[in-house]
């Protein structure tokens, strides 16, 4: 079944282009203006995946995105014209999952949105290759136990829980403090580089921990 990519952008001559991108790569686009209209739809029908502007007629794009998500998991990749937004929008934690800013490359939206989908279609086979075991505190690869320090384990199983999910170093922060009152934003990526280290020897030439220059790290296998 050919997949659906719903186009909420009120700027004609983008959302045009955009949808000739989707198309030529096989997917089926729809295009809608207004935010309001757009969450109707939704409702009646929702999509595959959204590509959600954040300036929007009638309901903007972080309202939009939070309603949706009290209802439906869809993909959703915000866009936005202020690389400070995205911040912002981190830090709202909104449920998006993933951002781009304008001006923006028509191909590296869609490599996004192929491989976002190609990751929610195959939650099973990411679910039996690391395991995660909320009342051990554990992480297995490959059946492979990591040995993980209290914090780590915070770190590693929030992004394994919510993969290709962009997430700040605030984000982290918070959740390596439930743990330890004390650690420090720049002691985030010393975790994330032993976290690295760990899967790695569990993972040989795989990476699954992504910098993402900016805003932060994503899990992604």
């Amino acid at each position: 079944m050919v997949a659906t990519i719903l186009i909420v952008e009120d700027e004609s001559d983008l959302s045009a282009i955009v949808a000739d991108y989707v198309t030529a790569a096989g997917y089926q686009a729809e295009v809608v203006a207004d935010g309001r209209e757009a969450l109707a739809g939704i409702q009646r029908k929702p999509p595959d995946l959204i590509v959600l502007d954040i300036m929007l007629p009638g309901l903007d794009g972080v309202a939009l995105c939070k309603t949706v998500r009290e209802f439906s998991e869809v993909p959703i990749i915000m866009v936005t014209a202020k690389v400070e937004e995205i911040d912002r929008l981190l830090g709202l934690e909104v449920g998006a999952d993933d951002y781009l800013c304008k001006p923006f490359s028509p191909r590296e939206l869609v490599a996004r949105i192929k491989a976002i989908l190609r990751r929610s279609r195959k939650p099973d086979d990411d679910a039996r290759l690391v395991e995660i075991d909320d009342a051990a505190r554990s992480v297995r690869i490959h059946s492979q136990l990591l040995d993980l320090t209290p914090t780590e384990y915070s770190l590693l199983a929030a992004m394994v829980k919510r993969p290709g999910t962009i997430y700040s170093r605030a984000q982290l922060l918070d959740l390596a403090s439930r743990d330890n009152l004390d650690v420090a934003d720049r002691a985030i990526d010393s975790h994330i580089k032993n976290l690295r280290r760990k899967l790695a020897a569990a993972m040989p030439d795989v990476e699954v921990i992504h910098s993402v220059y900016g805003l932060g790290y994503r899990f992604e296998l």
